[in-house]
């Protein structure tokens, strides 16, 4: 155990480093790093299970950084401690394009950073995600195997954001005493104190939740050191409220909300450097220092050759085990395909079922619909406080902690689904974002897609979610318009690592277009389902090309018909599911769907028409729906707004008479 002065003096390296980093930046966040620094440095050299020369050690303690503004804080650790391929430059690019450091913690952009952070309240529930991931490790391979813990740094922020209080509730609920809460009660926020719009009391409301709490003086090693070492062995979460001084050191800043988000100035990292007696050079260190700090991690060397003597008497099954999921899709070409109507929220039931067959990492989980989602079945096990190997989560009415602890779990290797109605996907859209930014494999189902949700009025119908899906970078919105497409979507969801996916599924049942499976052109993302017109050949020009996706396909198909038998046109229907898989095609094939010699192009969605002229061009129809939705059964929700058959036969009749 290192001295009172060994501690402070360690501590004051991360400060000078934070406040150098950013002043060479000329943006970022000191105030934060500079509080939390002693506090960080108990955590690295007494608690914290890592090895910097094996960053993804399976083992390690998970460090999370929910207050990711105070991304320094963790960059400093990793320099100080000597990460592998970290270096001094790395935090003199701070900031800068492509670097290690991004302004807060990304990803991908170093491989010790657990998650990225920065939309304050994602990385304390990604925690909560990881420690039932934990969990689950350690009911299937031991202790000796899977034991860490997971460290979550947190500020005034974090729990402000409702998302905190609903993964620290389930949290609570399932009694997760491998997650150790930071917080860094300096209450301060960007407007200033936090007395201006905070007055809870913390200790007591995470009390309620069925939390452990402990107060401390943030700067009192002794009083550090004890709060962790009583968190360590419990039967509950843990959230220890650190009272820090932001910016401490500083002669004019600390304690103020002015050293939050800007850089400290010359002036005042000179005075900072002068009161912790540290070289006025920027990013300098003391040798001695230095050398202490690389040695941080030295009482975790025997405890990591153990665990890997212990993880090569693994079975090649169990070795397998710790890897990130992949199944193989095979099982999907047994799904039987409905013969008479079904909504394709009961055909993805019947994958899912199927699905839980494949593999023990599969974890299901909605938003108090299970059945609504057809995302619960008989092969669900429910995962409780006293037993975590079962395979669903009931996340109850929390979409958006969902989602953030289904990041949370894909992060640690599992394949996580999870399920809400569609257009509740609005609470959940940050988590969904940053999935896709992480390029995580998370599975979302989304189902009572449309107008076809009927009586439940204009509240719960979904018009302008499927734009605003498509428009997230990197996230694929499928959306199958029967049983086959359905069973072909999830091949498409199940294959692709690299990804989350989105399935959009209708309540009502559905017509059965396929009466088989066919692979590649869903893959395609968009694909001729249906080419008639008399005496039709290769060399045809169309009058008529209508694009559709999921319900509305059907809808599509009949007005062809229509068109076909009675107007004697050349009309070919294209399905969707997928903008995203087709506008990644090369452009010939683009090209021959969206053909320019037709002389009409149609589209068909219950839903807004943003981005959809990129197909249909600006003298295309579109028939969908501009306005919030009606309290009505789903067939007069249709007839109301003029998406039947009839309808759009004669406005396309319309149409073409004025070309």
């Amino acid at each position: 155990m290192l001295t009172k002065d060994s501690y402070l003096k360690l501590s004051n390296c991360i400060r000078v480093l934070a406040a150098d980093a950013v002043e060479h930046a000329k943006s970022g966040h000191p105030g934060m790093p500079l509080g939390m620094a002693d506090v960080m440095t108990s955590l690295a050299f007494d608690f914290l299970r890592f090895n910097p020369n094996d960053p993804l050690w399976f083992n390690r303690d998970r460090l999370v950084l929910s207050a990711g503004h105070g991304s320094m804080l963790l960059y400093a650790f990793y320099y100080l401690t000597g990460y592998t391929n970290f270096t001094i430059f790395d935090l003199k690019n701070f900031r800068k394009l492509h670097s290690k450091t991004p302004g807060h913690p990304e990803y991908d952009a170093y491989q010790a950073i657990e998650t990225t952070t920065g939309p304050l309240g994602q990385g304390f529930a990604n925690a909560v995600g990881m420690a039932i991931a934990a969990k689950k490790y350690q009911h299937v391979l031991g202790n000796k195997i899977s034991n860490y813990k997971i460290y979550c740094i947190v500020g005034d922020g974090c729990l402000m954001e409702g998302i905190s209080y609903e993964a620290a509730s389930l949290a609570g609920h399932l009694g997760l005493d491998n997650l150790i809460v930071l917080f860094d009660d300096n209450q301060i926020s960007i407007d200033g104190k936090t007395s201006l719009a905070v007055s809870e009391d913390h200790l007591g409301v995470f009390t309620a939740l069925g939390w452990g709490v402990n107060a401390i003086d943030g700067h009192d090693f002794t009083q550090i050191s004890s709060s962790l070492n009583q968190a360590q062995n419990t039967n509950k979460p843990q959230l220890i409220a650190c009272r820090t001084l932001i910016a401490k050191g500083c002669t004019n800043k600390a304690g103020s909300e002015t050293a939050h988000g800007s850089p400290l100035g010359g002036t005042e990292i000179k005075l900072l450097k002068t009161q912790l007696q540290m070289p006025d050079a920027a990013f300098e260190i003391p040798e001695e220092l230095r050398a202490t700090w690389k040695t941080a991690w030295q009482r975790n060397k025997s405890n990591y050759e153990t665990w890997q003597n212990h993880y090569a008497q693994l079975s090649p099954t169990a070795q397998e085990y710790l890897a990130p999921v992949k199944i193989n899709t095979d099982f999907l070409n047994n799904i039987q395909l409905a013969t008479q109507p079904e909504s394709t929220r009961v055909s993805s039931g019947r994958v899912i079922q199927e699905l839980l067959k494949m593999s023990t990492k599969v974890i299901c989980g909605s938003a108090d619909l299970s059945f609504s989602n057809n995302i619960k079945n008989s092969l669900s096990v429910v995962i409780t406080k006293d037993d975590f190997s079962g395979n669903f989560i009931h996340y109850g009415v929390r979409e958006h902690a969902m989602a953030a602890i289904m990041n949370g779990l894909a992060l640690s290797g599992f394949l996580p689904i999870g399920g809400t109605f569609f257009v509740f996907v609005d609470y959940m859209k940050p988590a969904v974002r940053l999935s896709a930014m992480m390029r995580q494999q998370v599975i979302y189902i989304m189902t009572h897609d449309s107008i076809g949700v009927g009586e439940d009025g204009a509240t719960h119908q979904p018009i302008e979610q499927l734009a605003g899906m498509r428009a997230i970078p990197n996230l694929q919105v499928l959306r199958p318009a029967d049983c086959a497409e359905t069973i072909e979507c999830w091949q498409i969801a199940i294959s692709d690592h690299t990804r989350p996916h989105m399935l959009v599924l209708t309540r009502q049942n559905v017509p059965q277009i396929k009466a088989s499976l066919d692979w590649r052109n869903t893959s395609l993302g968009a694909y001729v389902i249906s080419a008639i017109a008399p005496q039709l050949d290769v060399n045809s020009n169309f009058d008529v090309c209508i694009f559709a996706t999921g319900s509305e396909v059907q809808l599509a198909l009949n007005a062809a018909e229509t068109l076909t038998v009675v107007d004697n046109l050349k009309v070919q229907v294209i399905s969707i599911p997928c903008f995203e898989l087709f506008f990644r095609q090369d452009q010939q094939y683009i090209n021959s769907i969206i053909l320019k010699s037709t002389k009409l192009c149609v589209a068909i969605e219950a839903g807004c028409a943003f981005g959809w002229h990129q197909i249909i061009g600006i003298n295309g129809i579109f028939f969908g729906i501009n306005q919030f939705g009606v309290s009505a059964p789903a067939e007069v929700a249709y007839e109301h707004f003029t998406l039947t058959t009839e309808n759009i036969v004669n406005a396309i009749k319309t149409k073409l008479c004025d070309l």
